[in-house]
């Protein structure tokens, strides 16, 4: 099985230096990316053509489900939006590695019928994933219960977002100020609900504040290997200093996937702060 390892964008005015300035470029090096595009507005049949010529076979997209879905149409009356969403990303299809639902912090345990009859009818073809973020379903009560079982049932992920570092962090930078006021500050719950576990690891920008906190996952992630394929997305509150926590990660990844290529000799990264 493999571990897919990719970053929440493709694409960063500072990683130039580096030589990523492309899709084509960003590929050559991760095997997959968070379409976070996609939850604020679509791209246009063009550009999604685009992405597929800039990609190859093994390389997956992890697109999110529309705001207009998620958040404006809380699930309801939106056949129309989203059969729209999935015929505009079809030229992508094989390229999928799974389409995820961020709710609201909004969308409780009240609304848990509403997520299933959304995710009864959607296309078996793919795989899905579910980030909820109202504190109940954190608190290890029956609404958390709810939530792990239906998913389960359904072979759902369920996303893991892990803000541990940001928000433990000391730093008083403006993006990291910025992270923690944006990034839900809730229990870290490694649970795994379906075949493709994605978990979104957020680090703060000192990387001496993140390193220990991936410790969790370098003894968590080889046994969900055993069981399918593992997405994990890399995050720093500034995305132009992402490679810094690259850098000191990647011995700890490359023991996860042995088939992870060694970094480039980039240029020395420098903090800004």
């Amino acid at each position: 099985m493999t571990l897919r390892i990719g970053l929440p964008q493709w694409q960063h005015a500072r990683w130039k230096q580096f030589g990523l300035e492309t899709l084509a470029d960003y590929t050559r090096l991760f095997d997959c990316v968070e379409g976070n595009t996609t939850l604020y507005a679509l791209p246009s049949p063009e550009v999604v053509q685009r992405w597929r010529d800039m990609t190859h076979d093994d390389f997956r997209f992890c697109f999110k489900f529309p705001n207009t879905i998620s958040h404006q149409a809380a699930l309801k009356n939106c056949d129309e939006l989203l059969n729209a969403f999935f015929r505009l990303l079809d030229p992508l299809s094989d390229r999928i590695g799974q389409y995820w639902l961020q709710l609201p912090p909004a969308f409780s345990p009240a609304q848990l019928t509403d997520l299933w009859a959304f995710l009864d009818r959607l296309p078996r073809s793919f795989s899905y994933g579910v980030e909820v973020r109202h504190q109940a379903f954190f608190n290890k009560g029956e609404a958390e219960r709810a939530l792990n079982r239906g998913l389960l049932e359904r072979g759902v992920n369920r996303v893991i977002l892990d803000s541990r570092p940001v928000h433990a962090s000391r730093s008083l930078s403006p993006a990291a100020v910025h992270a923690r006021s944006q990034k839900p500050r809730v229990p870290t719950h490694a649970i795994r609900t379906g075949n493709n576990p994605m978990v979104r690891f957020i680090g703060s920008d000192e990387v001496s504040e993140s390193v220990p906190l991936f410790d969790v996952w370098r003894e968590k992630l080889p046994g969900w290997l055993n069981e399918g394929d593992v997405l994990l997305f890399i995050h720093t509150p500034d995305m132009g200093e992402v490679f810094l926590l690259l850098q000191a990660l990647w011995p700890q990844l490359q023991q996860l996937e042995p088939s992870l290529r060694n970094l480039p000799d980039w240029p020395q990264q420098t903090s800004l702060f």
